[in-house]
Formats: C-alpha cells, structure tokens, sequence
C-alpha cells in the first residue's frame, strides 16, 4: 500500500485536529514562550551568562538598547578585547563559564592541560563508531558518537554534578576530534575522497588542534587560528534561554545521563532556526552573489533585497537570513566583534573584495528592512560567522558541528547550575481545548 491513504488520513485529520489561533489569546497561552512584548517566558534563574538586547524605564515600558552578553557577569566585549594579553581565550571563557571567576595564569595552565589530556578518542571509538559507521549529516553523526561514549563510561549514569562536570569536560575535549573524523569518514565514503586522518596534539589549543587535524597538510597561521578561537567564545554561551540550552536543561531534569541531554541539545542546535542558520545564510549569499556579483553597489543591493522581502527572490521565504534576532535589536555584540576580526583575517587572505561585499549588504538590508517593514534590524552573529568559517576553507558541512563544540562548555554550564539551585523535574502545562464527545461503537462510525 503506497501513502495515499495516509494522507487522506492526514487531510481528513485536519478537521478534527485544529486549533483556532485565537484560543492561545483567551487563554494567555505563550506561543513560543514568548510574551506579548517579544520577551521571553521566565522559566528559571542563572548567573552563568546574560543577553541583553533592551531594558525597560520607571513606567516599565521596554526600549531598546545596544546588545551587550556577559559570561559571569563579565562583557564578552572585554574578554575579546584583552586576548592579545594572552594567544587564546576559549579556555579561559570555558573555565569562567564553569567555575564562575576568571583564572589566574596557573588555574588556566592547568586547566588547559586537563583539557588537552583528553582530547583524544578512546581506543577502537573511530574505527567502530566513525569510520564504519559513516553518516551523511554531519548533526546526526556527532548525536551517534556521544551517545556512543555512553559505552565507554564505567559509570554513566550518575548525574551526581561534579560527575557530570567531568563528564562534561571529557566531552567538551573530544568534540573537535569526533567533528573532525566524522567529516573525514562522511567524505571519504560518500565522496571518494581520500581518507586522512590526522590525531591530535595535545601542544595546542582547542582552536588550533581543529585546524591541525582538519587539514590535510596541518598547517595554518596563527591570525586563523586566532579568528577560530573568537568564533568559538562568541558562541560558547547565550544565556539559558536558548533552545539547545533549554533542551538541555529540560532533558537533564528528569536525572538522566549528561550523554542523553547533550545528545538531544545537538538535535536542537541543527535546526535551521538555531544553529543551522549559518548555513542558511551561506546559501542566501550564494544566490545574492550569483545574481549580481561580487562588486555590485548597495544601490543594486537594496533592489535585490527588495524583491527578496516581497517574497520573488531565493526561497520565496520574505526572510533575509542573518538578520534579526529574539533579543538583540539595535545591535548584537558578536557580529560587532565578528566584523572586525573578519576585517583582520580578509587583509592578510585577500579577501578584502568579499568583504566588502558584506558590510555593503548590511547597509542594503538595513535600509530595505526599514522602509519595507519599519524593522530596526541588526546583523547577528550568523551573517558573519559564515564569512569567517569560509576564510578559514573550514566546508560547510562543519560550520554547525563547530558550533556544537563551542557551545557544549555553555549546556554544561547551565546543566550543572540547574541540577545545583533547581533540581526539580521540568513540568509545564498545556490546556486541553478539545471537546467532549461521546464513543461510538464501531457498528455505528
């Protein structure tokens, strides 16, 4: 039987199955979790980090305001600041993510060393669960591989939290070696390319060791492997209210093991409305690009733009991939950090002519937001990140893997601090808006 009866099924189903929209409204259901105003459901309490993108005056009225992220209270904007202080700052982001304070030189040693101790795979993992178990998308794989780890644990399901924190590291180590392999076997089985597999160095940062063993020659400068080390604090943490995050902590409130919650944090991560929205935006430039070239003027830009938020350009969507964001509004910090890093990278590639390109597009997009819907829309971190990523010949079948790996110091974070200061069970209600009929015997349907 083909699948023309389920979905006559499913036409049919409709008619039993709806909700009129404006039952949400009469009984003050958040769609979204979202308050009327665009803020967010308060659904806990941390102090691990902050996204502000508005602030509210004596009569509680909301404005807007310039983005700002804090870690432990600390601006993210200071953190990138003083790297030059010392070469790479994701360690140091990952231990005032986890432990609260920034480290002074010997706690940061020391943890770095930790950290590097465990960056290889334990022995047997590539061959079995890698390499001859291939996986097509890259999302899906790295969900396999850490639930395979589970395995690996001679106690994994205690959730106790300083166990958890170990865990937790050992993962936050392991990722860019599992992210590495996992495209190397994709590629080699489904590509025919061949197969190189570089272990890892444990004399390098997490930035650098990404880039040692995804390169066939293992070479790279240091002004790359810099640019990877801010994409990574830019995306550690994003306060815990986003969806991986959620997942996460949502998922370990049932008690179950950090290989289950991180697991699923993954899932939510590739999405395109979350993590995978770089990639969208990728793809969104590659049409722009094809269309009217690299070197087209902002004036040719807002036409094109134009015809894209009327729905006639691209995915017909009316979106402009990039743009926007659930809290920032007038500015979000990372893409004003992002910018000008990639500004720095782009002079010493010869890559000055795309990105030019881009800051013309941002000027183009913000100029037809604003007369085609009266948005005041920023650029988040997604409309550079690709950029970035591209410079650094990082394929695009890495771009949300790599995301995975910076933010797992943040789901750990916020998985702790709730097992710690919360630890009850996450559970919300729905309201039932079905009515009551009566049964009827087969005889008589």
């Amino acid at each position: 039987m083909d699948n023309t009866f389920l979905a006559q099924l499913y036409g049919r189903s409709l008619n039993y199955t709806d909700i009129p929209n404006h039952l949400y409204k009469d009984y003050n259901v958040k769609k979204g979790l979202r308050n009327e105003d665009g803020t967010g459901v308060l659904v806990g309490l941390t102090r691990v980090s902050d996204v502000v993108g508005y602030d509210f005056d004596e009569n509680g009225n909301k404005f807007d305001t310039n983005g700002k992220l804090y870690f432990r209270g600390v601006n993210v904007e200071d953190i990138v600041k003083h790297r030059y202080h010392q070469r790479f700052i994701y360690e140091g982001v990952c231990f005032l993510l986890l432990f609260g304070y920034l480290p002074n030189k010997k706690e940061l040693s020391n943890f770095t060393k930790l950290l590097q101790e465990r960056y290889a795979l334990p022995n047997d993992f590539l061959e079995m669960n890698l390499m001859r178990m291939p996986g097509r998308n890259l999302m899906n794989k790295l969900q396999h591989a850490v639930l395979s780890l589970y395995n690996y644990d001679v106690e994994p399901d205690n959730t106790d939290p300083y166990q958890t924190l170990l865990k937790g590291i050992n993962l936050l180590a392991k990722l860019p070696s599992i992210a590495c392999y996992a495209y190397q076997s994709k590629m080699h089985h489904f590509e025919n390319e061949s197969l190189i597999i570089h272990y890892p160095n444990a004399g390098y940062s997490i930035a650098e060791n990404f880039l040692y063993m995804m390169r066939p020659d293992k070479q790279f400068t240091p002004e790359e492997a810099n640019l990877l080390d801010v994409l990574l604090v830019l995306h550690a943490d994003h306060g815990g209210g986003n969806n991986s995050t959620f997942t996460n902590v949502v998922i370990s409130s049932t008690d179950t093991d950090i290989y289950s919650s991180v697991s699923a944090s993954i899932g939510s991560l590739k999405g395109p409305r979350h993590g995978g929205a770089n990639i969208k935006v990728s793809g969104m430039i590659d049409a722009i690009v094809k269309e009217i070239g690299w070197d087209a003027d902002e004036a040719t830009m807002e036409k094109l733009i134009t015809r894209m938020v009327h729905k006639e350009f691209y995915d017909y969507s009316g979106l402009v991939y990039g743009f926007g964001h659930a809290v920032y509004t007038l500015s979000d910090p990372r893409a004003e950090i992002l910018r000008d890093y990639c500004s720095l990278v782009a002079e010493k590639k010869n890559q000055m002519r795309r990105f030019k390109f881009y800051l013309r597009l941002e000027g183009a997009v913000k100029k037809v937001l604003m007369a085609e819907k009266g948005l005041v829309a920023c650029p988040n971190v997604d409309f550079y990140s690709g950029f970035a990523y591209d410079m650094l010949n990082i394929p695009r079948d890495l771009y949300t893997p790599l995301f995975v790996m910076a933010r797992m110091v943040g789901w750990l974070a916020h998985n702790i601090e709730n097992k710690l200061y919360d630890g009850r069970i996450m559970r919300p209600a729905t309201k039932c808006v079905a009515e009551v009929i009566p049964y009827v015997k087969m005889e008589d349907r």
